[in-house]
């Protein structure tokens, strides 16, 4: 008797909540279902969200409770090549670099050891796009042929060793499908097994990756616009869109709501965003724009607090992002150079030359020291190094792409990243041991 009064009290609850969330989540008719179905008075109060805040709380406890081994029920069907644990971060190889001496520094510069490199996979048109997960173990490259693949870092390594010409190891673990135009960019959720794509058919797929059978999307986003850019918020509740339009499109991931500043700055005609991007804590992001301008704005309440405008002269501006303290942002522009930036004053505080980048969408990244910063040169079809201190070339290596690479993209735990090419090919390269 006790228990079944206490199990109806639950369902009471439960029942509340729910007509409460979807009432509050302007799904009038949903709830009114649901309350006339058990019950429940529409008007039931409840604190905001306070179901979505429950269920996380819910999914976190029984993650841990995977990872000690307890048996429990399982959201995700977790595949047998995805390892336990997805998303720890482990410790990084080095201190990241203190950039606020970088205008003075001199001297000396760091060399940049030798990789070897490997070609990985090919997709049937241009590999456009490429991501790592935060915890360096997958990556993911897009291409204009409308497929994802997903590759497991371990089994790339594990390919790279002499003895696997016998056993060839495949590394491609997943490839999605569900894209009708070009993918544009990747990211992966920080905690889930989310992968998020953004293609010119206006749309923003989400792909569970740890569903071995799975190919399509379980959910996607219809945009207004051509996607150019993609990225989660770090905690994961809300991610950017980088479009055609020239604002960026603020969405929150349980809602499917988006936001939009209504602070907006002088934006030229051709505004469109290359790419956007969140600082480490989300406080801030960037926005790379066809204008030439880089901007920067306020990751809470969603406005422009600067504007560089013409940061590459009259050329777009390509590719933007934070350093890991969030107070610089190094960006890339068709005027073949890559710049950085001071967070808080807006100043130029240095330059890095000698690699033409003028006809690609070139992206300029950090090693993940922040000691080296990479980025192409599409005359020479050469991959170019920098001393991300002295700002001297310390390296340049042919890319072994037929054409030069149309994105780089860098592990964000250990030496080694990726060049995808407008010749269909996905390259991986690491330090040489």
């Amino acid at each position: 008797m006790e228990n079944n009064i206490e199990d109806g009290k639950l369902n009471r609850q439960l029942h509340a909540l729910i007509v409460a969330h979807l009432r509050d989540s302007n799904l009038n008719q949903a709830a009114s279902a649901v309350a006339s179905a058990t019950m429940t008075p529409l008007d039931v109060e409840a604190p905001p969200h306070k179901l979505l805040e429950l269920f996380a709380k819910g999914l976190a406890a029984e993650k841990e409770d995977m990872l000690r081994g307890v048996s429990s029920t399982v959201m995700y069907d977790l595949g047998a090549s995805i390892p336990a644990g997805y998303g720890s971060i482990p410790a990084p190889r080095a201190a990241s670099i203190d950039f606020s001496a970088v205008q003075d520094k001199k001297g000396t510069s760091k060399n940049y050891r030798k990789h070897e490199t490997r070609h990985l996979s090919e997709h049937k048109n241009v590999a456009r796009c490429a991501r790592f997960s935060p915890d360096g173990r997958f990556v993911a490259t897009g291409s204009a042929d409308t497929s994802i693949k997903l590759f497991e870092i371990s089994k790339v390594k594990q390919m790279m060793l002499p003895d696997t010409k016998d056993a060839p190891v495949r590394p491609v673990i997943r490839t999605f499908y569900d894209h009708i135009q070009p993918i544009n960019d990747l990211d992966f959720h920080p905690h889930n097994t989310i992968l998020i794509s953004g293609a010119k058919d206006h749309t923003i797929k989400f792909f569970d990756f740890s569903k071995a059978t799975a190919k399509r999307a379980f959910r996607f986003l219809q945009d207004t616009h051509n996607v150019r850019s993609v990225n989660f918020h770090p905690s994961g509740d809300f991610l950017l869109a980088g479009t055609d339009h020239p604002i960026p499109h603020l969405y929150d991931v349980n809602t499917f709501q988006c936001y939009l500043s209504a602070n907006v700055p002088d934006i030229g005609v051709n505004g469109a965003i290359n790419q956007v991007r969140y600082s480490s804590t989300g406080s801030l992001y960037v926005t790379a724009s066809k204008d030439g301008a880089v901007r920067l704005w306020d990751g809470v309440s969603a406005s422009c607090a600067r504007s560089i405008v013409g940061a590459h002269g009259t050329a777009e501006v390509t590719s933007a992002i934070f350093t890991k303290d969030q107070r610089f942002v190094l960006s890339c522009g068709k005027d073949s150079s890559v710049k950085l930036w001071e967070v808080g004053s807006g100043r130029l505080i240095k330059q890095y030359v000698g690699a033409t980048h003028t006809q690609l969408r070139c992206q300029v990244v950090f090693n993940d020291t922040e000691e080296f910063i990479l980025s192409i040169d599409d005359a020479s079809n050469e991959i170019v190094i920098w001393d991300a201190l002295t700002a001297e070339k310390v390296a340049r290596w042919p890319s072994n792409h037929v054409g030069a690479p149309r994105w780089l993209e860098h592990s964000p735990t250990e030496a080694a990243f990726i060049s995808c090419g407008t010749d269909r090919s996905v390259r991986f390269w690491k330090e040489a041991i």
